[in-house]
C-alpha cells in the first residue's frame, strides 16, 4: 500500500465520524496536557525551592548552638535557648579552617517593633550582624544602605528593614529611610531596606529587622552568645571536609570528646538542596503519574473506538481482501488511524499544556517550568499509547476471513 493512499485512506476514516473522533482526539489532548502541566508545576516548584536556597547563600554552613546531651540522659535540647556558641568560636573557625572564604556571626530575638509616630506595630525577629553578613547571606537593597563597621564597634541603634516589615510598620511604597521606630523599650533609625527575596519554606527573609551585632547583644540578649554562625567556603566539593574540621575544632574548644554529646550544630547548605531536590522529585513524579491516569484512559478510548470501527466496517475488510488486500495493508491501515489520533491529540495537547502552565503562574502563584524533556516525554508516551492501544484492534481486522467478513451482517 502506497504511503499517499495510507494518508488519504486514514484522514477519510476519522473525518465520516468527526464526533466520535473529536471526542476520541480530546481524551488524549487532556491527558498530554494534564502530564505537561503537572510536570511543569513540579519543576517550577523545584526550580523556585533551589532559588530561595541559594538566594540566602552559596556554599554556606550554618553553625548552630544546642544543649550538650549529658551522660545517661534521655532527652536533649533544642538550639531555642542554647548559648554554647561566642564570637571566640567564630574568631576560630576564621583563623584555622583554610578552606573558609568568610564567617558570619548572628544572634536573633523575637521583639515588639512600634512605629513612634503612628503606632503601627509589628512582632518580626531581630538580627544583630556584622557588615560582611550582607555578603555572605547575598543580602542586596532597595533602597538605603547597609550596616557597616562602625555602627557595630560604636553600638549605634541603627536598622535595616525587610520590605514586609516597612509594609506592616509604614505601609506599602513608603520610604522608611531616616523614620524611627521602637524596638524593645529603645529608638531606632532606619538606614535601609532589602530588596524583596520571598519566602524560603523556613520563614520570609522579607519580614525582619537587621541591627548591629553588639547592640543586639548589649540591649536584646544581654550576652555575648551568638544564635548562629554563617560559614561560607570557597568551593562547593570542599563543603564536606570543611564541615568536618569545623566540627573537629569545635569540639576541641568546648572539651567534649564523644561528637554526640557535641553542643552545637553544623547545617550543610548542600545537603538540604539534595534533600529538598529529592522531595520534590518525587512530588514531581507523583504529579505526573496522577496526570498519567487521564492518558491511559485516553489510551482505553481509542482501543474502544478502534474496536467499535472494525466491527463496523467488517464487510469493508472482507472486500479489500477478496480484492487482494494483504493482512499487513488492512493491520497498516487501523493502525495509521490510530496513531493519527494520538499525533492530532498530542499537538493539541502540548498547547493546552503550555497555556495550563501560563495560567497557573499567572493566577495560581505559583511559578511553572515548560522543558523540552517535558513535552517530548509527553508525545513519545502519546505516540506509544497510539501504537499499543492500536494495535489490538488492527490485528483483530487484518485476521479476519474474508469470506465471514463478507457474509457480516
Amino acid at each position: 500500500m502506497l504511503i499517499l493512499d495510507l494518508f488519504q485512506e486514514t484522514y477519510s476514516a476519522l473525518a465520516s465520524n468527526k464526533s466520535r473522533s473529536f471526542l476520541t482526539i480530546l481524551g488524549i489532548v487532556i491527558g498530554i496536557g494534564s502530564v505537561i502541566a503537572m510536570v511543569s508545576l513540579g519543576q517550577g516548584t523545584t526550580a523556585s525551592v533551589t532559588s530561595s536556597i541559594q538566594s540566602l547563600g552559596s556554599n554556606l554552613l550554618v553553625v548552630s548552638p544546642k544543649f550538650a546531651r549529658n551522660v545517661g540522659s534521655v532527652v536533649k535540647g533544642g538550639a531555642g535557648s542554647a548559648t554554647t556558641l561566642v564570637s571566640a568560636d567564630a574568631d576560630a573557625i576564621k583563623e584555622n579552617v583554610q578552606s573558609v572564604a568568610e564567617v558570619a556571626s548572628a544572634v536573633s530575638s523575637r521583639q515588639q517593633v512600634k512605629v513612634i509616630s503612628s503606632g503601627n506595630n509589628t512582632n518580626t525577629t531581630i538580627y544583630g550582624v556584622e557588615e560582611i553578613y550582607s555578603t555572605v547571606k547575598n543580602i542586596t537593597l532597595q533602597t538605603g544602605s547597609f550596616l557597616n563597621t562602625t555602627h557595630v564597634k560604636n553600638l549605634s541603634k541603627v536598622a535595616v528593614i525587610g520590605p514586609t516589615t516597612r509594609d506592616d510598620l509604614f505601609g506599602e511604597n513608603v520610604d522608611p529611610i531616616g523614620q524611627p521606630i521602637r524596638i524593645g523599650s529603645l529608638d531606632y533609625k532606619v538606614i535601609g531596606m532589602t530588596a524583596s527575596k520571598g519566602g524560603t519554606g523556613m520563614g520570609s527573609s522579607d519580614d525582619l529587622i537587621y541591627i548591629p551585632i553588639t547592640t543586639a547583644q548589649r540591649y536584646l540578649t544581654g550576652s555575648d552568645s551568638l544564635s548562629n554562625i554563617s560559614v561560607q567556603i570557597t568551593e562547593e566539593n570542599l563543603m564536606t571536609a570543611a564541615q568536618e574540621q569545623i566540627t573537629s575544632l569545635l569540639l576541641t574548644r568546648h572539651k567534649i570528646a564523644d561528637s554526640a554529646n557535641a553542643d552545637f550544630s553544623i547545617m550543610n547548605q548542600a545537603d538540604i538542596m539534595d534533600t529538598m531536590s529529592s522531595v520534590t522529585g518525587t512530588l514531581t513524579l507523583l504529579l505526573a503519574a496522577i496526570a498519567g491516569i487521564s492518558l491511559l484512559v485516553g489510551g482505553i478510548g481509542i482501543m474502544n473506538m478502534m474496536l467499535t470501527t472494525v466491527t463496523e466496517r467488517t464487510r469493508e475488510i472482507g472486500l479489500r481482501k477478496s480484492l487482494g488486500a494483504k493482512n499487513g495493508d488492512i493491520s497498516s491501515q487501523f493502525l495509521a488511524e490510530s496513531v493519527a489520533l494520538t499525533f492530532i491529540g498530542g499537538v493539541f495537547g502540548i498547547l493546552l499544556g503550555f497555556i495550563s502552565s501560563y495560567l497557573i503562574t499567572k493566577f495560581g502563584g505559583t511559578n511553572t517550568v515548560v522543558t523540552s524533556s517535558s513535552v517530548f516525554l509527553a508525545f513519545g508516551v502519546s505516540a506509544a499509547i497510539g501504537i499499543v492501544f492500536g494495535y489490538y484492534p488492527a490485528r483483530r481486522a487484518a485476521k479476519l476471513n474474508p469470506i465471514d467478513a463478507l457474509r457480516y451482517e
